[in-house]
């Protein structure tokens, strides 16, 4: 029995749905199941020539012999669901649970007018904030309420916890990163919700003790989308120069890029819970280092850096980035 959580642990975007991809490959979980704001947030998956941006599927989708799962404390919006059900063919092995917030059309409206969500914090205009306001007054529907979420319906903590009671590999990832946390975040300029690994649990119905490990993935190079503090943040000519150009995957918008925030890295894994870490982009650092999949072909410059956010982190580095693709990675889970 196993069970892994992935998260972010700087500001998003830190290319957690690739590392969840690749360890669902590895260790086979019967179950990816995800938890975290709703969709909003966007996890990009790259395997060979094609690409997947997805909001509301896991994005673990790719491992075919995983059931996948949208934790209770997921906002579902029924038409972006139905959207990427049908674009990805993951028909009959997608669930939700009864109890999911329904984000409505009214709450997209409330998002987008808004002049402080929109223009001052930032929001994605997706009606995250305002579905969740709304199940804090106890007048948002469920999932379970709306006929076009029938075929999906499911008891998510059920299946699982008896999953994992049969001793079955299970998979939970997180959205957003933790310096988007509502509670531990950068407040104001933060998503509707905590995002960090704890979260994730409760969002699927799993109890701290059955969590066996907590991968919390960080990036070389960090990046931001939307307003809020970036001590580590470097100009646009900078970023530029260095060749680092990324956009939102839900807002399209260009990221804001930072160097590494040592100080952040060792806040967000004592929260987290970080059992060991996966760095992304090392590639940035060197771009020798491209599509590497050995750790012993890594360049002197990767190595030092590596050394130094190992020590930052207090966990040890146990999954490395080279390229976007999936197979592009170095694992050295065996070598703990």
């Amino acid at each position: 029995m196993s069970c892994t959580i992935i998260v972010g642990g700087f500001f998003g975007d830190e290319g957690k749905g690739k590392v969840v991809a690749h360890v669902a490959y590895q260790d086979h979980p019967t179950i990816i199941s995800r938890g975290g704001v709703g969709p909003n947030a966007g996890h990009t998956v790259k395997m060979g020539e094609k690409e997947y941006g997805v909001r509301m599927v896991p994005s673990g989708f790719v491992y075919p012999d995983a059931r996948l799962m949208i934790g209770t404390g997921v906002l579902v919006d029924p038409r972006v669901l139905q959207q990427e059900v049908d674009l990805l063919k993951v028909q009959g092995r997608v669930f939700v649970d009864t109890r999911c917030t329904v984000i409505e059309e009214s709450h997209i409206e409330r998002d987008k007018s808004s002049e402080y969500l929109a223009k001052k914090i930032g929001s994605t205009g997706s009606g995250c904030g305002p579905a969740n306001a709304d199940r804090v007054m106890r007048v948002a529907r469920q999932a379970r309420d709306v006929p076009e979420l029938a075929p999906y319906l499911a008891d998510v903590p059920r299946e699982i916890n008896e999953a994992l009671d049969r001793g079955e590999n299970v998979l939970l990832e997180g959205t957003q990163g933790f310096g988007i946390s509502l509670y531990f975040g950068t407040y104001p300029f933060v998503t509707s919700k905590d995002t960090s690994a704890s979260q994730i649990a409760a969002d699927n119905g799993v109890g701290p003790t059955r969590v066996d490990d907590v991968i919390v993935v960080f990036k070389a190079y960090p990046t931001r989308v939307g307003e809020g503090p970036f001590s580590t943040e470097m100009d646009r000519a900078t970023s530029d120069k260095m060749g680092i150009q990324e956009f939102g995957t839900v807002t399209h918008r260009q990221r804001r890029i930072g160097g590494w925030d040592g100080e952040m890295a060792r806040y967000s894994a004592m929260i987290n819970g970080c059992t060991q870490a996966a760095i992304t982009g090392i590639d940035r650092v060197d771009s020798a280092c491209f599509g590497i999949t050995e750790y012993g072909k890594l360049t002197p410059k990767a190595r030092e850096f590596l050394k130094m956010a190992e020590e930052d982190i207090g966990c040890p580095i146990t999954l490395i980035s080279t390229g976007p693709d999936v197979s592009q990675i170095i694992d050295l889970r065996g070598d703990r």
